[in-house]
């Protein structure tokens, strides 16, 4: 795995046209051109920045390209980074989950709703969040205007980050959750897990 970093001037973002979440979903797509029918293997989160500089990470399975606007900085992820027990993390998610006999997807909300849907769906992913370290910041609605085939359509996302501490508890599960991201609309900055190694 590569993980990267897009850093873009003031001057990048007024010239790639950056305004909302769609024109940063196309900037982090233009950096892997599809191949064949192959599936998207990137993960990006926009962290946003200052008045001087926009930053986006990226995780992906290969290099990305020079962007047009910008410069990014990439590196190898050594196998050692995901063998530890605990881990640091932050997570910006699309929260959702299935209801009834329908099973429609429906948005959590409530803070403590959404505390609740985190820690039950940690097991799944592979670990255990630890409960008193767990901040729930940033909720809202992510929502812009999405071209296709000529016609313009408004799509929303609610979106909430979670920050914590957690333990792993089943390995294979915490790889395949960092390299394949948690939760929908990962396509659109949601999902990928930032970790950094903490001591027990």
């Amino acid at each position: 795995m590569i993980a990267s970093v897009l850093r873009l001037s003031r001057a990048d973002c007024k010239a790639s046209g950056i305004r909302d979440a769609y024109s940063i979903h196309k900037i982090v797509y233009s950096l892997f051109p599809k191949k064949d029918d192959a599936t998207r293997d990137f993960l990006f989160a926009d962290k946003g920045g200052d008045r001087d500089c926009r930053q986006i990470l990226i995780l992906s399975e290969r290099k990305p390209d020079l962007p047009v606007f910008g410069e990014i900085i990439s590196k190898e992820i050594p196998d050692l980074f995901l063998k530890c027990d605990y881990y640091g993390f932050e997570v910006t998610v699309n929260p959702t989950q299935r209801k009834g006999v329908t099973h429609k997807i429906v948005p959590i909300r409530g803070m403590e709703n959404l505390h609740e849907w985190f820690i039950g769906k940690a097991p799944s992913l592979g670990f255990e969040v630890e409960t008193q370290s767990l901040q729930v910041t940033r909720i809202g609605v992510q929502s812009f205007d999405k071209i296709k085939e000529g016609k313009t359509f408004k799509q929303t996302h609610g979106t909430a980050t979670f920050i914590g501490k957690l333990k792993v508890t089943d390995r294979q599960a915490f790889i395949k959750s960092f390299r394949q991201g948690i939760g929908r609309a990962k396509g659109f900055g949601f999902g990928l897990l930032q970790i950094v190694p903490i001591k027990n």
